[in-house]
């Protein structure tokens, strides 16, 4: 980590934003191994003029994250290469840095079951696939106001 990434994450909390706040200052670390997905994520993201970063897999998901000056938001996909959004997800939370940002899960595999397993396993959040572009901004709207958002898409 770059010393002034470990000199901002340690000497000014991360801030969260709200609806009311200016979005343009927010990161997104966008988990995502599709391609076609991350593209169109990053350009809801970017519509609301939220910065996103993208990592393909959980594989080092904390080791990227903490490279990083600003995180409001972790968007993790469950079904992921090399290491799953699970297994991520506990890395995340005993992460000094990273384990007060909220991770909402996004997957393909939107149930009521993958929504509880979600819930169990410590997830802040669900929003199944296919994303919905008339309500993904307003569901990260949401969940960075500190709402828990928990929809099967």
């Amino acid at each position: 980590m770059s010393n002034l990434a470990s000199e901002n994450r340690n000497t000014a909390p991360l801030q969260r934003s709200t609806k009311t706040g200016p979005l343009k200052d927010t990161t997104i670390l966008v988990v995502e191994d599709n391609v076609g997905n991350f593209v169109l994520i990053a350009r809801m993201l970017g519509f609301l003029g939220i910065h996103c970063e993208w990592k393909t897999s959980g594989y080092e998901v904390v080791e990227f994250a903490d490279t990083l000056p600003r995180l409001d938001l972790i968007l993790l996909d469950i079904r992921l290469p090399y290491e799953d959004g699970y297994a991520a997800l506990k890395k995340i939370h005993q992460s000094e840095t990273l384990k007060n940002i909220p991770v909402v899960a996004v997957t393909a595999e939107a149930s009521q079951d993958q929504m509880k397993k979600a819930r169990n396993a410590g997830f802040d959040g669900f929003i199944g696939k296919p994303l919905d572009p008339d309500r993904f901004p307003d569901q990260i709207n949401r969940i960075l106001a500190g709402e828990q958002v928990w929809e099967m898409c």
